[in-house]
């Protein structure tokens, strides 16, 4: 009787070990935080999206980075990209991030705004934990400075690599952006400021902060979106980056907007770009 006794005990013992050994997650409710800091700067905030039974093996994020020449812009101007990830990716954690932007004439200059964006991604990478997300399933999307921003961050800063990344109009190569504009002009002068001169007086800092100069095979896979009518950042900006991944071996889909200008496209255009880019993050970033 004894023996038998011991040995329920002992089975008694095993089960248990095996419910504590299969203790998984347990699930969790839908989240926002707004203007959550990633830095002591009062611009260095985002706006945090979490969803509901989110876990560190299932839920993946999108970084997203605002436009605005580097000098202005704001998180909520992306705000219409939450409501789509939200509906279409919902297995997707949200961080909208600002950045410190540089104020003329030597205010914040570049790269501070590079070095704002990958102090972001490492917080919240080293968030994941608390956040509840896969940090092997984290993807970047900008537009415009953003998407420079973006591009910069997934092919330079390769630790922690990204899934995917997704540029929205974005500059790839600010040598040829500077020199697409008429000489003299308000562009030229505003980049001169931001990279301290022109690409002659300061080559190294236009080629340190060119996306298209760090495009390897073993950059992520990368969605361009751009308008043909673009006379801000020209649709050459995205086709230069797209032969350079080309010819690398990288994966690279491209897809252009007839007379689509730089950014203001009518929810016609929006909509079929919202699709692109749903169709590439669950192709990419399974």
């Amino acid at each position: 009787m004894k023996h038998i006794f011991s040995l329920l005990f002992i089975s008694l013992f095993i089960v248990s070990c095996q419910k504590e050994n299969t203790i998984v997650e347990q699930p969790v409710p839908e989240q926002n935080i707004a203007d959550a800091s990633y830095g002591t700067d009062a611009a260095q905030r985002m706006d945090i999206y979490l969803p509901a039974g989110r876990t560190t093996t299932t839920t993946k994020a999108i970084i997203i980075v605002h436009g605005g020449a580097w000098i202005s812009g704001d998180k909520t101007e992306m705000n219409q990209f939450i409501p789509v990830v939200k509906q279409q990716l919902p297995d997707y954690a949200i961080f909208n991030i600002n950045y410190r932007l540089g104020a003329l004439p030597a205010t914040n200059p570049f790269p501070t705004q590079e070095n704002d964006v990958k102090t972001a991604v490492d917080f919240i990478i080293n968030k994941s934990s608390e956040y509840k997300f896969n940090t092997g399933k984290v993807v970047l999307l900008g537009a415009s400075a953003g998407a420079h921003l973006a591009l910069l961050q997934a092919y330079k800063h390769t630790t922690p690599k990204v899934k995917a990344v997704v540029s929205l109009f974005g500059p790839t190569d600010m040598a040829a952006l500077y020199n697409f504009y008429p000489a003299g002009s308000l562009s030229q002068i505003a980049l001169q400021l931001l990279l301290g001169g022109s690409p002659t007086v300061n080559a190294s800092m236009y080629q340190s902060s060119s996306p298209v100069n760090y495009a390897t095979a073993q950059s992520p896979p990368t969605l361009l979106l751009h308008g043909t009518a673009d006379d801000i950042v020209p649709i050459a900006q995205s086709t230069i980056l797209k032969t350079k991944l080309e010819t690398v071996g990288a994966s690279v889909k491209m897809v252009t907007y007839q007379n689509a200008g730089h950014g203001d496209w009518d929810d016609a255009t929006f909509l079929k770009a919202y699709g692109e880019i749903v169709s590439f993050l669950m192709a990419k970033n399974p």
